[in-house]
């Protein structure tokens, strides 16, 4: 057994989802030579059969066909990214020779829409975080924050972004939006875009944040109002103790009792001399 020559065009294909990707293998052998051509996928759990003994096995039968000794996928999914091993091998005079070429297919995928969390109110001076996310796009996405339908800049110290003073921190990457320290002037109506490049860019619908001062009188009215209620409420008990309220109720309530127990020792006195 001896080693061959196999090319590709490409090791890394890249193709979009729902549309086809062409996975090259070439070789150099005569015509006449009697060739045995296998692909096979190879998978954290093993390596498992894409074309064998003259068709295709798995997913991929009748959704691909061959191009000489190359395939073309059709319809291509999320599922289909892998790393796909194309081998060859002939008879010839010298004996049995083998080759093989390993090739990536990485399937792009469109973005989602995606989920916002941006609270309805805060209060100023507080640390407020916007998030955005979504998890089907491939490569990741990115994603920009609007406010009021215009796009927020990021910080990064230098130029437009520098002169606007910018009291909020934007991550493209993780989706989220930091406000250290949020004001009145924050308030407005967000939504974020996801993008990776791939299809058309998504949105989440707008939501309304509304940033209000601390109320700190009305917080003083309230505890005044809760702390003259439980004055009114002690006074109320030390006056009734003073008038002796509960004294009178607890010698009525022991009369009650003594004449409840006379009466039983009557009768049972009554029944004992009949």
């Amino acid at each position: 057994v001896s080693g061959i020559s196999i090319e590709t065009d490409n090791k890394n294909v890249k193709a979009e989802e729902f549309k086809e990707a062409i996975l090259s293998c070439k070789h150099k052998f005569s015509k006449g030579m009697s060739l045995r051509i296998e692909w096979k996928k190879i998978q954290s759990q093993g390596v498992s059969f894409v074309y064998y003994n003259g068709e295709f096995t798995g997913d991929l039968r009748g959704r691909a066909e061959m191009l000489n000794t190359g395939i073309r996928i059709r319809n291509v999914t999320r599922k289909d990214s892998g790393t796909y091993r194309c081998e060859i091998s002939a008879k010839s005079e010298e004996g049995q020779r083998l080759g093989e070429a390993t090739i990536t297919l990485t399937v792009l995928v469109a973005p989602t829409t995606p989920v916002c969390g941006v609270p309805s109110s805060a209060m100023t001076g507080t640390v407020v975080e916007l998030s955005c996310k979504e998890t089907e796009g491939s490569p990741p996405s990115e994603y920009q924050w609007y406010k009021n339908g215009v796009a927020l800049l990021e910080k990064t110290g230098t130029g437009n972004a520098r002169a606007a003073n910018i009291t909020y921190i934007m991550n493209k990457k993780s989706g989220t939006l930091l406000f250290n320290t949020v004001t009145k002037n924050d308030t407005g109506e967000y939504f974020c875009e996801a993008s990776n490049g791939i299809g058309l860019s998504q949105k989440c619908s707008v939501k309304r944040m509304q940033v209000d001062d601390l109320n700190l009188s009305g917080i003083i009215i309230a505890v005044v109002f809760v702390a003259l209620v439980m004055a009114l409420c002690g006074l109320g008990v030390f006056y009734a103790q003073k008038k002796g309220y509960f004294a009178k109720e607890s010698s009525s309530q022991k009369k009650t009792n003594y004449q409840s127990t006379s009466e039983k020792d009557f009768k049972h006195t009554k029944s004992f001399v009949i």
